[in-house]
């Protein structure tokens, strides 16, 4: 079995010289993975996306780090070696750090699962580069050209590593319209794949993901720990599940013995996945599913009297832009408030934040102002954060929180 495609490239990478200003050269002493155009004081006038750039400190002209040249984003240099010690970047060196970020994962993997974000971008040396592996699928997931030079042999190395038979390529919005490569969203680039839709297991329960056409790599794999802790608070409850996509926690509770479980979501395609999701595990209890906006299905469902014993809220990211902070602080605020009028008598209210703008210490604030203004005594059990698959190697890499509130009447 081989690639379905030819890895030939317009161009071999270059070897740049890079002098940065201060404040940059600093950010990569501490590690961070950017380097921001503003930063460059001094490069080669040629400089092409996936050239190596060898970063050189100010005062002793000593190699302090080297990235990869992005000339389509202000993230000029994305770091893949953040150290002084000399480096030979080829096939070995990329395999080594695949080989790292497996074992990371080794702890999960003995559990049963076999769905996984085996790269996590920056965070596991590959920015701009999502790896994850569904059963025996690998969706790998582009943001960016710089790794087209260097695909082929990471590819080589992700599926050695991960022991798959298929390979999906995604690319995103940007990557999927440019002229300067052959590849298209979507494309199965290793193996055979018989059907884009592809079932897996998270922590035993079934599921399933379209690898070719769903949402970022066909799933979202990041609060599988969350799901699993939800599911078993639920047995022999009702739950509410908004902004469910295609199910996660609604799938996990059913398949929990809850005894009625709701999922809210704008799409009917996703609560469609849902539905489909919840079948493919044995269950006894009723799924209802609810489309439109949240808010107002939430405001409709107040009125109606209606509480549930288990209440999740995992909106998608409110602030994608840094104007929208305080509008995405104001809606957590609110669903906080809304849930815990849904939520019943000793029940537990679980609220989540995938908006890496709000940070998890202003998150959670936001969530003890909101339900301490209400009547109701309440104890918090339990915060989280990212699940072992998805390490956080620097601070805007973090993104998800997670929060657990106990009614006590």
């Amino acid at each position: 079995m081989g690639f379905n495609f030819s890895f030939e490239q317009k161009y071999s990478p270059k070897r740049l010289a890079v002098k940065l200003s201060t404040r940059g050269e600093q950010y990569v002493l501490q590690g961070h993975p950017w380097v921001f155009s503003e930063s460059i004081q001094k490069i080669n006038k040629d400089a092409k996306t996936g050239d190596l750039a060898i970063i050189f400190g100010r005062k002793n002209n000593k190699m302090i780090g080297i990235g990869l040249y992005d000339a389509e984003s202000p993230i000029r240099i994305k770091m893949i070696h953040s150290n002084t010690s000399p480096i030979t970047i080829d096939d070995t060196f990329f395999q080594n750090k695949i080989e790292l970020a497996y074992q990371k994962r080794i702890p999960l993997l003995e559990t049963n699962t076999n769905s996984y974000r085996l790269l996590f971008g920056e965070n596991d040396g590959f920015p701009s580069f999502i790896a994850d592996v569904y059963h025996k699928v690998l969706v790998v997931k582009l943001y960016s050209e710089i790794w087209l030079p260097y695909l082929k042999p990471i590819l080589e190395s992700l599926i050695k590593t991960a022991v798959v038979e298929t390979v999906v390529l995604r690319l995103s919005r940007g990557l999927a319209q440019s002229k300067t490569h052959q590849f298209k969203d979507g494309d199965v680039i290793y193996g055979h794949l018989n059907n884009p839709v592809i079932q897996f297991v998270e922590h035993g329960v079934n599921f399933s993901a379209n690898v070719i056409k769903g949402h970022k790599t066909g799933y979202f794999l990041d609060h599988r720990e969350n799901r699993r802790q939800v599911g078993r608070l639920s047995k022999a409850k009702t739950v509410l599940d908004v902004f469910s996509y295609a199910g996660g926690f609604s799938v996990h509770a059913l398949a929990n013995a809850a005894t009625e479980v709701t999922s809210v979501d704008i799409s009917e395609q996703a609560l469609e996945i849902a539905r489909e999701n919840a079948l493919l595990n044995d269950f006894k209890g009723t799924h209802i599913t609810l489309a439109g906006d949240a808010f107002e299905l939430l405001e409709g469902l107040i009125q109606q009297h209606k509480t549930y014993d288990v209440v999740v809220i995992d909106p998608p990211s409110f602030a994608k832009q840094k104007s929208e902070i305080q509008l995405a602080k104001k809606k957590y605020a609110q669903l906080a408030k809304l849930g815990e009028k849904l939520t019943a008598k000793n029940g537990l209210l679980v609220l989540a934040s995938c908006s890496s703008r709000v940070t998890a210490k202003s998150f959670f604030d936001i969530n003890k102002q909101s339900l301490l203004s209400l009547s109701r005594d309440f104890k918090l059990e339990q915060q989280t954060l990212h699940d072992i698959d998805h390490p956080i190697g620097f601070q805007e890499g973090a993104y998800l929180k997670c929060g657990y509130y106990r009614f006590l009447d």
